[in-house]
């Protein structure tokens, strides 16, 4: 967490400095990138919310994706995870989404993305979209790895 925390000092001072706003919407990192931008003092100056969107029920109440949305999208994509980062900015009236949607582990997820696979996407003054491959099946190690990504992504485009 130490290391989060690291990077989400360097983001606050950005946010903080340009008076932005950010909201996350994340699925397995379960919190992790949400915690590590809380865990800095004054968050409540950039923070303003987020959700741990794990599910179908999730997407569709919290998120307000319908099914008919997701016609020809599928979870742990980058698709997927360009609608969560601009859905989750729209909702909260923030200046950035932060997205994240992906395989922990120990196995893969039933569309075939085998475990270690992440999908970050940021939505805002800068649009951008990766992807990760751990190659890994440790859950603890592949949630602390897709946060560390989701937080640099959004770092090195507020440069």
């Amino acid at each position: 967490m130490n290391e989060l925390v690291s990077i989400a000092e360097k983001i606050a001072v950005r946010l903080i400095e340009r008076k932005q706003t950010i909201a996350v919407a994340e699925s397995s990192t379960g919190g992790l990138i949400s915690a590590a931008l809380l865990a800095v003092p004054g968050a409540s100056a950039y923070f303003i919310g987020g959700g741990v969107i794990y599910t179908r029920d999730a997407r569709r109440v919290l998120m307000d994706i319908p099914n008919e949305t997701m016609k020809g999208i599928r979870s742990a994509s980058e698709p997927y995870a360009k609608l969560l980062a601009s859905q989750i900015l729209t909702r909260l009236a923030t200046d950035w989404g932060l997205s994240e949607t992906g395989a922990a582990g120990p196995t893969g997820n039933r569309y075939g993305d085998a475990a270690g696979h992440s999908c970050m996407a940021l939505a805002g003054p800068v649009e951008a979209v990766i992807t990760l491959e751990t190659g890994s099946s440790d859950r603890q190690a592949n949630m602390q790895a897709f946060a560390k990504a989701a937080l640099n992504l959004l770092l090195e485009n507020l440069r």
